[in-house]
């Protein structure tokens, strides 16, 4: 399960219930070294005092905030729990609300919200009656001396916190250009409209996370293992060149719309062909499991 990032209590009106975060996350992300391209040495990097030009040591290094006059205020961590003690031992709850309510921009990262011990009654209160109102709990909680928004969400057995952004920082969408006219200014007839319906209809499917995954990282590292063997050698370029001339074609919308529906149709057919593989397969062995207890029922009725 791993080491907890925060503990504390949520604050749920009167009720007390003290937990323990989890990350939800599970890195899967490449490492990369930077290194000296002629020697294939690693680079570090040192913390440099800009005074005297030597390095700090880590023990020395500290926080500090630029205040007025150009003053340092020097911050321990021991300053940042002090300053607001309450905050950085409880999830207070201040609003319930539909998740429906908040957009997809504000989730930001899911922590799993684990009980403590003898706080399970408490815990599963507040579950079974998020579950019953379809409401999620809306709070703050500092982690590593920030604050962050966050909502109490029920899933399972168990609680999410996913941190939420704050208002201010989300960017307003009038920044960007986006296309506010209707179909009739791009011309869009409304047989593409039917063929996309088509498409996304022959695309749908039942939401399994485990069907996706990282293939870039895969071609990464095939591409690093490749390397390793020519012994440094670059494998040769695939694709080079491709597509270029078509790029320069006008785009025929409806053109493309047919042949992606009759792509996405042999895809389907491909899925549900593996899918009723794996069906005979499981009734296969269930049958072999089936007929191997009849003969051990037999062979125990004629040792009687």
């Amino acid at each position: 399960m791993g080491r907890p990032i925060w503990k504390g209590s949520i604050s749920f009106g009167l009720v007390n219930i003290p937990i323990a975060l989890y990350s939800a996350e599970k890195k899967t992300e490449m490492h990369f070294k930077l290194l000296d391209k002629r020697t294939k040495s690693e680079i570090h990097y040192e913390k440099i005092s800009a005074d005297t030009g030597q390095q700090v040591p880590p023990d020395q290094v500290v926080k500090g905030y630029k205040y007025k006059g150009g003053d340092y205020i020097v911050l321990e961590d021991e300053d940042f729990k002090q300053a607001a003690v309450e905050a950085t031992q409880t999830i207070e709850i201040a609003d319930f609300v539909p998740l429906s309510s908040i957009t997809y921009n504000f989730f930001e990262k899911p922590y799993y919200v684990v009980p403590e011990k003898k706080a399970e009654k408490g815990y599963v209160l507040l579950r079974e009656v998020l579950k019953r109102t379809g409401r999620v709990a809306i709070a703050k909680v500092v982690i590593r001396s920030r604050q962050y928004l966050s909502a109490l969400i029920p899933e399972g057995d168990g609680l999410i916190l996913d941190i939420l952004r704050f208002h201010d920082e989300i960017r307003d969408p009038s920044e960007f250009n986006f296309p506010s006219e209707g179909i009739d200014k791009y011309k869009i007839s409304e047989k593409e409209l039917q063929i996309a319906e088509m498409l996304v209809e022959n695309m749908t499917s039942e939401w399994v996370p485990g069907r996706y995954h990282d293939e870039y990282r895969e071609a990464i590292m095939d591409w690093i293992e490749k390397k390793a063997e020519a012994q440094g050698a670059m494998p040769p370029s695939q694709g080079e060149g491709e597509g270029k001339e078509e790029s320069r074609k006008v785009v025929d919308m409806m053109e493309l719309l047919k042949k992606s529906v009759q792509m996405a149709s042999r895809r389907r057919g491909k899925e549900d062909m593996r899918d009723e593989a794996r069906s005979e397969k499981r009734e296969a062995e269930s049958g072999k499991q089936g007929a191997g207890s009849r003969e051990r029922g037999e062979r125990m009725e004629d040792a009687v």
